[in-house]
């Protein structure tokens, strides 16, 4: 009897050890590993071209979903171990990137709609009030911050250091002026005054600095001056962001056209035109560009010369930026729907019902697709471990 209690004992420490080793390690894969690709910035790199080296899943499954406080009008950015978004309460949001628990918050006191930048352990974020932060992407405190007195839109994006060793941080505004900021000081650099209200993000590719807004005309400018190297006439207002690549701009605008220019020759190099104006920010991959309309529809036209190559259509407007990734394109419509597509046929390779409009953008890092929506949800997608 007393041998059959020992044995019974003895299965129970073994059982008890076991659950243990299984707890631990199952926290341990709940870590994020430290090469997981970032998604550091609005379109994912300072020249805005929507672009993800990652491979997704054909069949993404839900994994989190973080709360905030009301409508997520931006794009996540995602860093090492946080995905960060702002939202029209005003505050800015900090979850853990494995398990979508919140880490911190900072309340910048008025609505949010710019999406933020992550510069090493640097978040930037503007608002509608036009405070301009810099916070600690760590723990939510101000770095520095300097009051633009307009309303920011648009995302702020980096260029490499100057001569000086400084990275610069530029932001657009309301007040129509472009503004270059040290990254680490804070210190502007200088300021360039265009034509009218700045909607979207400035695209770099550390030479130029490009933008448009509703004065019509895409603005092109020195990084290291701020000093005007030419413009060229949008033919309508811009009220998205350009995508710098390859010595070419892509830019959607409101006369429902996507138009290509050469930025060294600062003239027009095909056009092509939809049904619906563009709100959304092109995606430029190897061969394609990838627009959303407001015709409802999702464009694929060919890099080189404009040709489209096919057209999808949502059941609503779609002023969502569309993101390429391996292949694919991943898209968001007010529909409530995140779509996944084939980049070559643009046929339907996934869809997820969220249930509320989706006018924010996606980031794709990590093999996981992370979006806000209108019903103030932030949603990542990924497979389940």
């Amino acid at each position: 009897m007393k041998h059959a209690i020992l044995y019974i004992l003895l299965a129970a420490v073994l059982i008890l050890t076991a659950c243990q080793q299984t707890g631990e390690s199952r926290q341990e894969t709940e870590k994020a590993p430290a090469n997981l690709s970032q998604w550091t910035a609005f379109r994912g790199d300072p020249g805005l071209t929507g672009v993800s080296r990652d491979t997704l899943p054909d069949s993404p499954e839900l994994l989190w979903v973080f709360e905030t406080g009301s409508q997520i009008i931006g794009t996540p950015v995602v860093g090492p171990r946080l995905v960060y978004t702002g939202a029209l309460d005003g505050v800015v949001y900090a979850a853990d990137r494995v398990n979508g628990k919140k880490v911190w918050t900072f309340d910048t006191g008025d609505d949010i709609e710019a999406s933020p930048l992550l510069v090493d352990s640097t978040l930037y974020i503007g608002n509608l009030s036009g405070r301009f932060l810099a916070l600690d992407a760590a723990d939510g405190t101000v770095r520095w911050e300097y009051d633009l007195k307009e309303s920011i839109h648009g995302s702020a994006t980096v260029a490499a250091a100057d001569s000086g060793g400084e990275s610069l941080i530029f932001v657009g505004c309301y007040d129509a002026s472009m503004y270059c900021f040290g990254a680490a000081s804070g210190t502007l650099r200088w300021s360039y005054q265009s034509g009218d209200y700045i909607n979207g993000s400035p695209a770099t590719d550390g030479e130029f600095l490009v933008f448009g807004g509703c004065d019509e005309r895409l603005h092109i400018l020195s990084v290291l001056s701020g000093d005007m190297l030419g413009e060229v006439a949008a033919g309508s207002y811009v009220p998205g962001s350009p995508a710098l690549a390859g010595g070419h701009i892509y830019v959607g605008q409101y006369g429902n056209t996507l138009i290509c220019v050469n930025v060294h020759a600062m003239s027009i190099v095909w056009k092509y035109m939809a049904e619906g104006p563009f709100f959304s920010s092109p995606a430029v991959g190897d061969d394609a560009v990838v627009i959303g309309s407001r015709d409802e529809s999702l464009h694929c036209v060919e890099r080189e010369s404009g040709v489209l190559r096919w057209t999808f259509r949502t059941r609503d407007e779609i002023d969502s930026s569309p993101v390429i990734a391996a292949g694919r394109v991943v898209a968001a419509s007010m529909d409530g729907r995140l779509y996944l597509l084939d980049l070559k046929s643009g046929d339907l390779v996934w869809s997820y019902e969220i249930g509320a409009a989706v006018s924010g953008s996606p980031a794709a890092a990590g093999n996981r697709i992370h979006i806000g929506a209108d019903d103030g949800r932030l949603y990542t997608f990924g497979v389940k471990r």
